[in-house]
């Protein structure tokens, strides 16, 4: 692969960003849920089976998925508006004080045919244990898809980007997509919309603007047939320019975990940018540090080559810190203060 001298960023310019981040509107549309932290030490194997026993020392609660997206976005200056639904239960209300306490606006529509998406993580000496998930995939009722779709023109009107942060729980579908994209034609001044993809819902993508997958979820969404031969940057490649030709996006941005991003601005324009992490504890979240930061920095004005950039030194810190953590604006403007100016490459 290629260096690419004429991509090399200014580290000056991202950190200019982060002040014209403040204030601006970004919608979040998708699956929000309820992250539930038991965290402690292990001591012992239980005598009952060949498991660990967890001395529980703490619990604590935080806005996941969709909503950690958002908590992002407000941690980092920006405008979140937050558009999910929840069941009619306890964890719903609690997940709605959780992002009031957290600076985010939030329609959550109540449906009364679901629970709340929990995701309950054990955590000892740093290191996740077990998830225990307790939640329904099953698509909204028809009154709570609705009642979101309703909302969406004068939300969309208002938002400077529009983020789709699918888990496949059942917000994101056909239907709503289509109204998406109605209210996005119907504003005088487009916003973009990017999308944190699930390969189950993947017909439903049509034509947006940037697709945001990681690498296990491009490979999949490209199909064997594409990739059974490649390997290494060839592999990404060649997945991505088959997603291209499904998918029909303008943009693709695909995270490589330890290998960094690889952004596609085109079919035929492909960067890739180095990871930004020095160490990683945890990588809960991380996809939802990336795509708040991305969105940030291109309501803020910068290019998506820029805001890729970007949005790899919020991943860089995310993933220093154990659970999903909300990447502050000082945190990241610290990072870029220290950070050494990456080999971003051009793979052709």
């Amino acid at each position: 692969m290629n260096p690419a001298p004429g991509l090399l960023p200014d580290l000056a310019r991202l950190a200019a960003a982060l002040d014209a981040m403040a204030g601006k509107a970004v919608l979040v549309l998708g699956d929000a849920m309820l992250d539930h932290y038991l965290l402690g030490e292990v001591g012992r194997i239980s005598p009952e089976a060949p498991v660990p026993v967890v001395k529980v020392a703490r619990e604590r609660h935080l806005a996941g998925g969709a909503g950690n997206v958002a908590r992002n976005i407000a941690a980092l200056g920006a405008k979140p508006l937050l558009v999910s639904a929840t069941g009619d239960d306890d964890a719903g209300r609690m997940l709605g004080t959780l992002l009031e306490r957290d600076g985010v606006e939030s329609l959550l529509v109540r449906d009364r045919s679901r629970p709340t998406t929990i995701k309950t993580r054990i955590i000892a000496q740093n290191q996740q244990v077990v998830r225990v998930d307790r939640e329904s995939d099953a698509p909204l009722a028809d009154k709570a898809r609705q009642g979101l779709m309703a909302a969406l023109p004068a939300l969309v009107a208002k938002a400077d980007v529009v983020i789709v942060s699918d888990y496949a729980k059942g917000v994101v579908g056909p239907d709503l997509m289509a109204a998406l994209r109605a209210a996005v034609a119907a504003c005088d001044r487009r916003p973009m919309i990017l999308v944190d993809p699930k390969p189950a819902n993947l017909a439903c993508y049509t034509g947006v603007d940037l697709l945001t997958p990681n690498l296990k979820e491009t490979l999949e969404m490209a199909g064997s047939a594409a990739v059974s031969r490649e390997t290494g940057p060839r592999r990404v490649l060649r997945a991505g320019l088959a997603l291209f030709k499904t998918v029909r996006c303008r943009h693709l941005c695909v995270t490589l975990g330890p290998d960094g991003i690889a952004l596609f601005r085109t079919p035929s324009d492909v960067a890739h940018i180095p990871t930004a992490a020095r160490r990683v504890y945890d990588v809960t979240g991380a996809g939802d540090s990336v795509m708040a930061a991305l969105a940030c920095g291109l309501a803020a004005g910068l290019d998506l080559l820029d805001a890729c950039m970007l949005s790899n030194y919020c991943a860089g810190i995310a993933v220093s810190q154990v659970g999903a953590a909300a990447v502050s604006r000082d945190e990241l403007a610290a990072a870029l203060a220290e950070a050494a100016v990456p080999e971003v490459e051009r793979w052709l």
